[in-house]
């Protein structure tokens, strides 16, 4: 049940989950368990442009192949039924549902989830996910409706070779025309969790 906690969170393999194994021992049962398929490591990239290159250096984020078995062995059913999917498990429900959707919109079995760091003194800052489109690797970031200052994807775009992002939350669609604190223009998709499966079509319609 440990693993499910750290559900969509960068984790560190030196005494996972509050246990006694060592970085290599637990490296080694992730390395297997993906081969499984019931989980996938997750490593961030620094670039804004393609190709997406991991940094293996620095620590993944834990993502499981389906969100419901997520939730049966964490003991949320009840609560992801009964609330926002936004506010639901701290909004981790939300972010593992728009994964899942963007590996499964892939008919590639090699296709794996992406997200991007930045990691400076005083100055951090990560977009939940990248979604490579026809040479463009754009950003995803999945925010609720209120209060989104959307600090990390600004900084993304500043570094981006296109105008387009896109944002998942639980307001109804629409498009925003912003910018950056450096000055520059692009456009901002904001797009319900239900259409997060046609993403690839509303982006087409875009580009």
């Amino acid at each position: 049940r440990t693993g499910f906690n750290y559900c969509c969170q960068r984790i560190k393999y030196e005494r996972f989950g509050e246990s006694n194994y060592r970085s290599r021992e637990m490296s080694e049962a992730f390395q297997i368990l993906e081969k499984t398929m019931l989980l996938e490591l997750v490593f961030p990239t620094t670039s804004a442009q393609i190709p997406i290159l991991p940094n293996y250096k620095k620590s993944p984020r834990l993502h499981w192949l389906d969100t419901g078995l997520v939730n049966f062995i964490a003991g949320v059913q009840q609560e992801v039924f009964s609330s926002d999917i936004q506010t639901a498990w701290n909004g981790v429900v939300a972010e593992q549902i728009v994964g899942q959707e963007l590996i499964v919109d892939d008919f590639s079995v090699l296709t794996r989830r992406s997200f991007w760091v930045r990691e400076a003194k005083n100055s951090n800052a990560e977009v939940d996910y990248l979604l490579p489109y026809h040479g463009l690797l754009l950003p995803v970031e999945v925010k609720s409706g209120t209060g989104s200052t959307l600090k990390s994807l600004h900084l993304y775009m500043d570094l981006a070779n296109h105008d387009l992002a896109i944002r998942v939350w639980n307001q109804p669609f629409q498009m925003d025309n912003l910018h950056t604190s450096a000055g520059k223009k692009f456009r901002l998709i904001n797009v319900p969790f239900y259409l997060v499966s046609q993403l690839n079509k509303i982006i087409g319609y875009y580009i």
